[in-house]
């Protein structure tokens, strides 16, 4: 019994590393991202996207569509429109902090210490 359990609590950790690497994988990509920094205020339509960011309305309706199918954001129709949101405030947070932390570290090199720094590459280089 006590193996079955052990099995088992190793199958859900494996499951949870298994699921945390999908969404890290969706999360890899600059463009999305991009996509998701400008929806953290507010809803917007494809087209106020598009004038934002600086892509084509297929790249950037396919990197929507990977995002709408992972639950990081959701849609709604507005007449000819499409208008998306942010679904996962949970995503949305952890973008944010590791973006955050980055652009600290990189406008102010040298202050974030080597085993602390999230672009260790960068902070070696400063050294």
């Amino acid at each position: 019994m006590n193996k079955m359990i052990q099995r088992d609590n190793r199958s859900e950790q494996g499951r949870v590393f298994e699921l945390a690497a999908e969404l890290f994988a969706v999360l890899a990509t600059p463009m999305r991202l991009r996509v998701l920094s400008a929806l953290c205020e507010r809803e917007k339509s494809v087209n106020e996207l598009l004038a934002e960011i600086d892509t084509t309305q297929p790249n950037l309706s396919q990197h929507l569509a990977v995002l709408f199918r992972t639950g990081v954001l959701a849609k709604r129709k507005e007449g000819t429109q499409v208008i998306y949101r942010v679904q996962s405030e949970k995503a949305v947070a952890l973008c944010r902090s590791v973006c955050t932390q980055i652009a600290i570290e990189l406008d102010e090199p040298g202050t974030v210490p080597a085993d602390q720094s999230l672009t260790p590459r960068l902070a070696e280089a400063v050294s």
